[in-house]
């Protein structure tokens, strides 16, 4: 058989050039590992509020509204720089809020919010295109993106922590519905703390359950971040988690004697505690408030009935009026669904249901595994927390949260060694 010379040179230098690559691979991995980590802080700290009680460290609305807004660009450069080719990885998840980017700028550009409003929608445009261009990084079986996210949170409830200590006064304000723990150091509003205590506290028990997370470090973390959650009063984000981890939990009793394990022992500790501590936990859930705002959900339901019944042009059914404040006549509209209606109109939730019900076939779909697990208790805590927030037609946490469950479904593209985090 004749065999070309050009062939003969690239065999004999294939095994010297496979070991090169293989030595400069954990270099490369690691430098991956950091910009992606960097990329991903930065959107964290773009999508943190600016508000709650006076900072520890005061610093002009304007300079911080620089600060937070500056880094989608940072963050936009440094994706580059990751992807030098500008290559996309297929995904119908960002390719359903890419088509909201573009709906979303369409009515936007008609500045019936004035410019506000094309500011607004172009930052969800930069947004989305970040995650488009570390979509290829995701999949890993190392679970990448999920580590980043938990350390995301980490930094962020560490920030809240060192607040409360420092300053007890200003991190534990006292508003309408009761004193309630907000950020001392960066003022970050109670409702999105509880956020990510409830975010940080559920993938910690489902990396706990997967055994990626050592018991000694888990616990300590549960500890911690469950203790936010209630210092924050916020009721939906604490049974947006209860029922998340019960659903991702369950995805994996019967592949994990640990889960088994700790089924039973709740099951018990919770029947032997219900009688001791519900006048606790119903003046908890109650924040001192009475049974009518309970029921119109402190006033928000009275603004959700204001939006839908204004009147609109079949246009703005449709499409929206763009990007807002997601408030209505000055009142904040507190749902992710009535404010998408508002900004987006019908399509834009229509585009949203869309996504989460296709991450829940995907995730339904899946092996059992860590991946599973913690796709379904993403995706389950954010539709169940969206009902008084919002946050899922524009750039938010709730966008980085469905793309980490988004991240854990897909399949690798390269290969990566599984390793446990210590």
């Amino acid at each position: 058989m004749n065999v070309e010379p050009s062939t003969l040179r690239l065999r004999a230098v294939s095994p010297t050039l496979a070991r090169a690559r293989t030595a400069a691979a954990p270099a490369t991995d690691r430098s991956t590992r950091r910009r992606l980590g960097l990329i991903w802080g930065l959107l964290v700290f773009n999508v943190l509020g600016y508000a709650g009680a006076p900072a520890l460290i005061t610093i002009p609305s304007s300079v911080a509204k620089v600060l937070t807004q500056g880094s989608i660009g940072l963050a936009l450069l440094l994706a580059l720089s990751l992807n030098r080719r500008v290559l996309f990885r297929p995904n119908l998840f960002l390719t359903l809020f890419t088509v909201l980017c573009v709906t979303t700028l369409m009515m936007s550009v008609d500045q019936y919010f004035g410019v506000g409003s094309i500011f607004r929608a172009a930052r969800l445009i930069i947004f989305v295109a970040v995650l488009w261009l570390i979509a290829p990084w995701w999949g890993r079986s190392d679970l990448l993106m999920c580590r980043i996210h938990w350390r995301a949170m980490l930094v962020v409830l560490s920030s809240v922590v060192i607040g409360l200590v420092l300053a007890p006064g200003r991190a534990y304000a006292s508003a309408s519905t009761g004193a309630r723990l907000v950020g001392a150091l960066w003022p970050i509003p109670q409702t999105q703390v509880a956020h990510y205590a409830a975010i940080f506290t559920g993938l910690t028990v489902i990396l706990w359950f997967s055994g990626i997370l050592t018991s000694r470090w888990a616990g300590l973390a549960v500890v911690g971040g469950f203790t936010v959650l209630v210092l924050t009063h916020t009721r939906t984000a604490l049974v947006g988690l209860l029922a998340a981890t019960l659903v991702a939990g369950l995805s994996l009793f019967a592949s994990r004697k640990r889960v088994r394990r700790v089924f039973t022992v709740t099951v018990v500790v919770v029947a032997l505690g219900a009688l001791a501590f519900a006048p606790f936990f119903n003046q908890w859930f109650d924040r001192g408030q009475n049974s009518e705002q309970i029921a119109t959900l402190n006033g928000r339901a009275l603004v959700w009935s204001q939006v839908l019944a204004a009147p609109r042009t079949e246009v703005h059914i449709l499409f929206g009026y763009g990007m807002s404040n997601a408030s209505f006549n000055g009142l904040p509209i507190d749902s992710s669904w009535v404010s998408t209606y508002e900004n987006q109109g019908l399509v834009g939730d229509l585009i949203i249901g869309s996504a989460l019900v296709l991450l829940l076939i995907k995730a339904l779909v899946s092996p059992r595994g860590p991946g599973r697990a913690i796709a379904l208790f993403l995706v389950i805590y954010c539709l169940i927390a969206s009902y008084t927030e919002t946050g899922l037609g524009d750039a938010s946490s709730y966008l980085l949260d469905l793309s980490v469950a988004m991240s854990v479904l897909m399949l690798p593209l390269v290969p990566t060694a599984f390793t446990a985090e210590e």
